[in-house]
């Protein structure tokens, strides 16, 4: 395990944005240099604890699934070799801390909405179906548990609302939004790309509950964007252990999610600490998942 990166970057580059998650810079007018930090967000805040590891794991495990996936769409990445990046960025300092974090990546036009995919129901979606029987807005049959499987993969896509915060929109109001030829190739390729994931996945001994993919437009085509398939963005269930009606098995933040929310928090200022214990077991499940998806250790 390495020690705990906050706030990578390059000496003396000025940032083009700083996330949640991510650093970025500017490459020349058509590419970003992304850092993918240890930083750990929960309910939209980023908290003052990190989790060693993370941001490589995040970048390795990006590029892992654009690689694989680019047969179905597009995607932004150039390179996630540290030497490479270096070479092609023109970055003279060796900074072997950024090693394993950074991604070289052409720059596209982004769109501001979050295409999330649930093939299970768990999280926001089993939330609003214990209140209202449906998902998104859309009624779902009745009787249906905690982790249960939906009938079909549902296309959920969400937007940031006036407080910040993720509001879950209908496919209606997101056409309203981009049009709709737009808001079809949205929905398609975030269904190609979660249908390949979770048949994948199924072979590596994990269930893909849902996942959220980011895209933007590069000369008029659609393109994948930011990460994809990780912890951070989807909600990865031990096969072995599924067992619905109950709180699932899983390889991503869940432990850190369950603690806050034992504590009543949601996003309040300030955030709490997360004790030791609780970042170890994230830690942990963050280099399981990397391991099992792509067949080997994270330093291998």
């Amino acid at each position: 395990m390495t020690a705990t990166l906050l706030d990578p970057r390059i000496p003396g580059w000025p940032l083009m944005h700083e996330g949640k998650v991510r650093n970025i810079h500017a490459v020349g007018e058509d590419r970003l240099l992304l850092l993918a930090s240890d930083r750990l967000s929960a309910f939209d805040r980023v908290l003052a604890t990190g989790v060693p590891d993370k941001g490589r794991i995040l970048s390795q495990l990006s590029a892992f699934w654009f690689r694989q996936t680019t047969h179905l769409v597009p995607n932004h990445l150039i390179s996630a070799s540290w030497p490479e990046i270096r070479r092609l960025a023109e970055i003279e300092e060796n900074l072997e801390e950024l090693d394993g974090r950074a991604t070289l990546v052409r720059r596209a036009q982004r769109l501001d909405v979050e295409c999330v995919v649930r093939g299970y129901l768990a999280g926001s979606g089993w939330a609003e179906y214990q209140a209202r029987g449906t998902l998104a807005g859309a009624p779902l049959p009745a009787g249906l548990r905690e982790g249960d499987a939906l009938p079909e993969p549902a296309f959920t896509p969400a937007i940031k609302n006036d407080r910040g915060h993720d509001e879950n929109i209908s496919v209606e109001r997101l056409a309203s939004l981009l049009g709709q030829d737009l808001a079809r190739r949205l929905e398609a390729a975030s269904q190609d790309l979660y249908t390949y994931a979770l048949s994948y996945a199924l072979t590596r001994g994990i269930m893909i509950a849902d996942s959220k993919f980011e895209f933007g437009l590069l000369d008029g085509g659609l393109m994948l964007i930011d990460e994809a398939l990780t912890p951070d963005s989807s909600r990865f269930w031990d096969a072995a252990r599924y067992q619905p009606g109950s709180a699932q098995v899983s390889f991503d933040k869940q432990p850190i999610r369950d603690y806050l929310t034992s504590l009543g928090w949601h996003g309040e200022a300030p955030a709490p600490s997360v004790p030791a214990e609780i970042i170890a077991a994230t830690v942990e499940r963050y280099h399981s998942a990397y391991t099992l998806l792509t067949g080997k250790p994270l330093d291998d």
